[in-house]
């Protein structure tokens, strides 16, 4: 059984966090050394609302590709380019295996951008029965039992190191930390990169644009600080993230969340 360690840094995507906390338990794990080139974490999702209505939780995914053993789901989800909707119903638990950017692409054998918004078997990727790994992660006892069954199948279809995954973890960890930086020109200069290499780089590698990511990166920002109680101010909040105005903000932030910025702040720190 491998030893566990929670990831330390706090989740962000999880729409409303203060009601989900209520109805389901989130658990984040690293993976062992073997697999930390190819995936960033494990995170487990378990709930009970036996008596209760359905609850669907809505969540701002990150670009990238999530290999998912659900009962009678189970896949491999390349990146979703909106918001992602999950209707958790009686009780049940969910173990997910988040990849680096790019680092699925030795496993899918094609471009990136061929499987955003969409899914892809374990067979075609894992080379084994879908059902029968699903059935031997979902009937471990524990999160490390859950996670020794899934590290045992990815590990017998590693891929060799690809080069690439690296470079493009290095732009996106370069967005994390510039979050001045909302236009895709100032990532190509500061990398030292032309754009049209940088937009193929993104779309063979991570499924979607850059512009998607930065985007994403920063509606993602945008909404943890008003979930949390952040006292910003919308309009500066709107340049920030690189909209012209508020209402740009506004629109977009309501299109993917559900509800406009002042709304969510509101809802979330009553």
């Amino acid at each position: 059984m491998p030893n566990l360690t929670h990831v330390t840094d706090k989740p962000k995507g999880v729409v409303d966090p203060a009601t989900a906390r209520k109805m389901f338990r989130l658990e984040r794990y690293l993976p062992s050394k073997q697999l930390a080139h190819l995936l960033e974490h494990y995170w487990i999702v378990e709930w009970n609302l036996d008596g209760r209505p359905p609850y669907t939780q809505k969540t701002l995914p990150y670009p990238c590709v999530n290999l998912v053993f659900d009962k009678g789901r189970t896949a491999a989800f390349g990146v979703v380019s909106g918001a992602f909707d999950y209707t958790l119903k009686g009780s049940g638990r969910v173990l997910g295996l988040r990849f680096r950017p790019g680092a699925f692409r030795s496993l899918l054998g094609k471009p990136m951008h061929t499987l955003t918004d969409k899914t892809v078997s374990l067979r075609d990727t894992l080379g084994c029965d879908d059902l029968a790994a699903e059935n031997l992660v979902l009937a471990a006892t524990d999160d490390a039992g859950m996670i020794a069954a899934a590290e045992s199948l990815l590990l017998q279809a590693l891929p060799p190191a690809d080069p690439k995954v690296e470079k493009v973890n290095r732009l996106l960890q370069l967005l994390m930390a510039h979050p001045e930086m909302t236009r895709v020109e100032d990532l190509a200069a500061q990398a030292q990169i032309g754009m049209r290499a940088l937009q193929q780089l993104f779309s063979d590698y991570v499924g979607v644009s850059p512009k998607w990511v930065i985007r994403r990166y920063r509606l993602q920002e945008a909404a943890d600080l008003l979930a949390n109680g952040g006292a910003l101010d919308l309009a500066d909040l709107a340049h920030s993230l690189g909209y012209f105005d508020q209402s740009h903000l506004t629109r977009d932030f309501q299109k993917l969340v559900g509800k406009a910025p002042a709304e969510y702040r509101k809802v979330n720190t009553a």
